[in-house]
């Protein structure tokens, strides 16, 4: 039995050798910004909440986030009513085409996110990379169902140890 805790304590000895080291970096979960709005177009909801969450407190000015939550709103409220109609005449002439005409549909969806993912770099490179965030546009599974939806995540970039021999 004694063996036992030698061994034991050898484990527990490299643990926290492991959770000391300058080399690991703990980096807080993604802040997950989820669609706020009564309309969805594959997966992609036209409006996001501009309420500030409290874990973004002490690293961005509610003011930013709220501008950058806006400017990502006036994107999706420019392209949405043209997706519906779109969406709504391919579902008139499915039968008829055998499908071809959701192809309008899919390519303003994906032409949407493009934009949005283009605006989320723009706004990395000019802000939010010098404090230590970043922002995508991501895919996650609902809650409550089997579908997925594009939520904004706000990831936590690690700080690079610059002292740090290569």
């Amino acid at each position: 039995m004694a063996d036992f805790d030698a061994i034991y304590e050898d484990q527990q000895e490299e643990v926290s050798s492991i959770l000391e080291s300058p080399d690991v970096c703990l980096v807080p979960d993604p802040i997950i910004i989820r669609g706020a709005g009564n309309i969805t177009v594959f997966g992609l909801s036209n409006r996001f909440d501009t309420e500030f969450p409290q874990s973004l407190h002490s690293r961005v000015a509610p003011e930013e986030f709220k501008a950058t939550v806006t400017r990502v709103n006036v994107t999706l409220r420019k392209a949405l009513p043209v997706n519906v109609r779109w969406l709504l005449f391919g579902c008139l002439c499915c039968c008829c085409t055998l499908g071809c005409s959701m192809w309008p549909v899919v390519c303003l969806s994906k032409r949407t996110r493009h934009q949005l993912e283009k605006q989320l770099d723009w706004e990395n490179c000019h802000l939010y990379s010098k404090l230590g965030l970043r922002w995508k546009l991501a895919r996650q599974r609902c809650d409550s169902s089997l579908m997925l939806e594009h939520v904004l995540l706000v990831e936590f970039v690690p700080k690079q140890n610059l002292f740090k021999p290569d």
